[in-house]
């Protein structure tokens, strides 16, 4: 639904908006892997990964790690080990309790007239309470906004970065399975909660889909099922074996794209997105979505299962949604373990605009 005037004072009344991962960025943000109950049995590959990922990152960008001060020796030495460019890698003693930075980290907005980024800081509660610690986490967005020296926007609300999906121009993606859950805001709307998004992230319009994929803890996050990758233009998974547990709430979802329209009347391209073949792990069926990737600075981080035939129909058709962007494949089989991959571990910090020097005094 389209959304009223923002009240004044507010993130958006002041100009603030939350801009398209593809737009410019200053740097991706990482928290450090640490805790071995994420990846139950199968942690010991994982901050190598990590130190991959933020390589390959670090090619094309700034990368920011909230890390430990006791583990930050070990994670140098893999990130030296991986190749990365240590002179756009920072560490920052940001004690974290899990690795999750799309959802307890910031949700950064910029101002299109300033050229000022900011920061919002929302609740966390690691997923409606499925984890016993997060206060952490929860501190996170507080200390990265003291650490950057950036004006933060406080909100007593529950939002996780990866359950919400934005154009850059005014609309927002998310689910109700996620956002309406009462393990959230029990006390909240559906139009309160609209009206949040658009008080502080400058959201006008809101598009509801239904549930999530199987195996996903967070309740059906977004960013594994729906992505925007232009205006006017979002990427889908579909399941297209109708035995799969995936099926029906996939095919629910396209269905309901279908039928949105932009605020001037227009249909969306929908462009469709396979599903990798089943990933599971002791029995248990694991999120994994090749809609998962991480747009950065002129390339796309996409997800692979070990599954090449697949893998390379993603790649190909994430290359059409982004062209002039080299799209980069990570293997991700060992990251899923811990119920999420690329885009689920990061959060993109916008660049602030540049505005043109004034006459000399």
């Amino acid at each position: 639904m389209s959304l009223n005037p923002p009240t004044p004072r507010t993130p958006a009344a002041l100009g603030f908006r939350m801009p398209a991962e593809w737009e410019q960025q200053a740097a991706v943000w990482l928290s450090w892997p640490h805790r071995l109950a994420t990846w139950p049995g199968h942690f010991r590959p994982i901050p190598a990964k990590f130190a991959e990922i933020a390589a390959r990152i670090s090619h094309f960008e700034d990368v920011h790690i909230n890390c430990e001060g006791s583990r930050q020796a070990r994670a140098r030495a893999l990130l030296n080990r991986a190749g990365a460019d240590l002179a756009r890698i920072t560490l920052h003693d940001h004690p974290t309790d899990d690795a999750w930075c799309r959802d307890h980290g910031p949700i950064f907005v910029k101002n299109d007239r300033t050229g000022e980024v900011a920061l919002t800081d929302w609740e966390f509660n690691a997923w409606g309470g499925k984890y016993p610690r997060f206060a952490r986490d929860n501190a996170i967005p507080r200390k990265i906004a003291r650490t950057l020296g950036l004006r933060r926007f406080g909100r007593n609300m529950v939002l996780e970065g990866g359950s919400i999906e934005v154009d850059g121009a005014g609309l927002l993606l998310t689910t109700e399975a996620c956002l309406l859950n009462p393990n959230r805001n029990p006390a909240l709307t559906r139009m309160d909660l609209e009206r949040a998004l658009g008080e502080f992230l400058g959201i006008q319009t809101v598009y509801w889909l239904g549930r999530g994929i199987a195996g996903d803890d967070t309740d059906g996050h977004v960013d594994d099922l729906s992505r925007f990758f232009r205006p006017g233009g979002i990427v889908t998974a579909m399941e297209t074996n109708c035995r799969d547990t995936n099926h029906r709430a996939l095919k629910e979802n396209f269905e309901r794209l279908r039928a949105m329209r932009t605020p001037a009347g227009k249909k969306f391209e929908i462009v469709g997105l396979p599903m990798p073949r089943p990933v599971s792990c002791d029995g248990r069926r694991l999120p994994a979505s090749y809609a998962n990737f991480l747009v950065i600075n002129g390339a796309v981080l996409i997800p692979s299962f070990r599954q090449p035939r697949r893998d390379a129909v993603a790649a190909a058709v994430l290359a059409g949604c982004f062209p002039g962007r080299e799209i980069i494949p990570i293997d991700c089989v060992d990251l899923v373990l811990g119920l999420g991959t690329l885009h689920c571990i990061s959060q993109q910090q916008p660049a602030a605009l540049r505005r043109a020097a004034g006459p000399s005094a």
